[in-house]
Parts: C-alpha cells; structure tokens; sequence
C-alpha cells in the first residue's frame, strides 16, 4: 500500500512542476504528516526532491528528473484501453490521435500485456447514445473540441426556439449527456450551457482566453445538472401508496431526488400498510402518465383534476374487463379455457411445473 503511494507521490511531483504538503495530502488522501514522511523516504531511497519555501514554495523534483516506471499490473494495463472510449473521442475529431496514444502504449508494455487491448474489446464495449437515438455526432462538434483544446475564442450561431442569436463564448469544455453532446462556455464573469445539436454556424477565432484554473468541469456539471432537473419537476402531487407501490415508484420517477424526497416525506403506514406523501413532478399531464403505470398500486389525493383524470382512467380500464364481447361481437374466451373452448393442458398454465425449464 505504501509503496504505491509513494509511486503516485512520485508521478504527481513529475507531472506538475511543485505543490505543497496539503495538495498532495488531498490527491492522495492522506494526512500531511503522512506525506512528510513519505517526502523523507523518497529523498532517502535517491529521489531528487526538495522543498521550497515561501508562499509560491511546495515539493519539487530536481530539473529534468524522470523515473522509469515499468511495474503496471495487467489490471492497469487493461484499464488504460478501457477509458480510451473511441467512440465519443471519435466524435470529437479525436480517433487518429488515441489510436496512436494506444500503440504508443502498447509498444511499451512487456510482451506478457501485449494482450491487453484485445482483452478489454472482448469483454467491455460503450455504448453511450441511449435508445432510438441516432448516434450521428453533431455537426460542429470537432471544430468546438479544437477550440476547447486550444483555449480559442468562438463565435457561436445558436438556434434558441424559433430563432438564432448570436454569441462570443469562451469555449470551457464538453459534456456527453445520455448521448446528447454539451458545450459549457464563459461569458464575461457567467459560464452558459449549450446543446451543441442547436449550433449553426461556429467560427473559430484567433483570439485566445485565460482559463480559469479553478473551474471543475465535472462539479459545474453535476451542480447545473441537479438545478435543471429541480427546476423542471417544480410541481408537487399528493398520492397514497401501498408498499408494493413505493417500491415501484423509484422506477417511474423522473429524477433520484424526486424519489428520495417521496420517501423522506411519506407519512406513518395506515392499517393496510399505505403512506401518503408528496412527489415532485414537471406537470399534472407527465404525472398522469407516469402514474398510470403504477396502476391499483398509487391513489391520487391532489390536485383534484389530477384524481378526476386518473379516475376515468381506472373506470375506462375496469369497463374493458368487465365486457365479454370483442367490439366485433365475438365472445372473449374465458380466462380458463382456450380460445376454442377447451380446458388448457397443464403444462400451459401460467405458473404450472414446467415454467423456466423451457
């Protein structure tokens, strides 16, 4: 454990040019006192390292110095092929640069994990847009990764409802969302979100921008991501579950947290083991159909036009089954005989002994 800490202490001091004892405490997740002794063996076992003092100081390797390291594990090994993820980078204009990053690799590894690449393609493969989507990347997404590369300045044509605007963005980094790609782009002192599907027209500039080095693509993400879904299932309706019903619910709502809040906010169980409670919802009309397929299991309390709906609904459906004749006028068979009226053999039953072993 300790020796690969020290290793990750090693690669950190050579990809950087220095940091403090607080910044490699919080990389690696250890005390400060934790990496002073570690500083002391690295420097004892002939690493060039020192320490600089002053409010610029922190932990630096002496210029030049480089380790040769050749001891991955063949689960690293397999683990740097699978995060190459060709098919966003591919996306992005990207594919010729990571495959020559992969044979660089691969010329470098042992002959024992030469195998690698191969290993990881048979048993892992990313399939990032989600269903009856089409994988095509959007139009301007390789001109957007340069600049996002480059730190250049764009011109964005941006289709917004009916109509197109015009916006200087200093392009900050990409997202793939669910298959959707994202641009996250600063304006002035504000950062702004934008589908890059909607772009028209992208010009790239000449003119380069100062990145802030405090800006966490990921954090920014995750905190627009959790304010858009809370924006968006801003209505509330009352229900009554059964607990059949709450455990279904997580499946049918729209966000994690519109579930969790249901749960947090359900009321003590009734005599039959019921609990009402509050989910949060976009509208009346999306809760409607996501309600429904909770069936017998979910009672609409409120709003009112809401319980009206679903109550029609339940007496369009309990119409349809209490009928025994077909809208052509032929009878329904009965629910224990087959359609030409004879009594099904055992093993069709549902349920029946030879279930599963089909």
């Amino acid at each position: 454990m300790r020796a690969s800490r020290l290793i990750s202490l090693l690669l950190l001091l050579q990809s950087r040019e220095a940091m403090t004892a607080a910044e490699l405490a919080r990389e690696l997740e250890v005390s400060e006192r934790t990496v002073y002794r570690d500083v002391l063996a690295l420097s004892a076992a002939g690493v060039p390292i020192y320490a600089d003092r002053g409010r610029t100081g922190g932990y630096r390797l002496l210029g030049g110095y480089r380790t040769r390291l050749t001891g991955l594990t063949r689960q690293e090994a397999e683990a740097l092929f699978l995060a190459g993820l060709r098919g966003p980078a591919g996306d992005m204009g990207l594919a010729d640069a990571v495959a020559a990053a992969e044979l660089k690799v691969l010329a470098a590894l042992p002959p024992s994990l030469r195998d690698a690449p191969a290993r990881t393609g048979q048993r892992f493969h990313l399939d990032v847009p989600g269903w009856f989507r089409h994988a095509a990347p959007p139009s301007w997404l390789a001109e957007l990764a340069g600049a996002v590369w480059r730190d250049r300045v764009v011109e964005l044509r941006y289709r917004r409802g009916e109509r197109d605007v015009v916006r200087t963005v200093q392009p900050y980094g990409l997202v793939l969302k669910s298959g959707t790609w994202y641009l996250v782009g600063r304006i002035g002192a504000a950062y702004r979100t934008y589908r890059v599907d909607r772009v028209v027209d992208v010009r790239v500039g000449d003119d380069t921008f100062d990145r802030d080095d405090g800006f966490d693509l990921g954090g920014y993400w995750r905190e627009q991501a959790e304010t858009f879904l809370r924006q968006m299932l801003a209505e509330r309706v009352t229900v009554r579950l059964t607990p059949a019903g709450l455990r279904a619910l997580r499946h049918v709502a729209h966000a994690p947290f519109a579930y969790d809040e249901a749960v947090a906010g359900a009321g003590e169980p009734d005599g039959q083991g019921r609990v009402v409670t509050r989910l949060p919802v976009e509208s009346v009309e999306v809760a409607y159909d996501m309600l429904l397929a909770l069936g017998p299991e979910v009672e609409v309390l409120d709003p009112p036009d809401l319980r009206a709906r679903m109550a029609a609904a339940a007496d369009r459906l309990a119409a349809l089954y209490r009928d025994d004749r077909r809208s052509d006028g032929t009878n329904r068979p009965s629910p224990s005989r087959c359609g030409d009226g004879t009594a099904p053999a055992a093993g069709d039953r549902a349920g029946g002994p030879d279930d599963g072993q089909r």
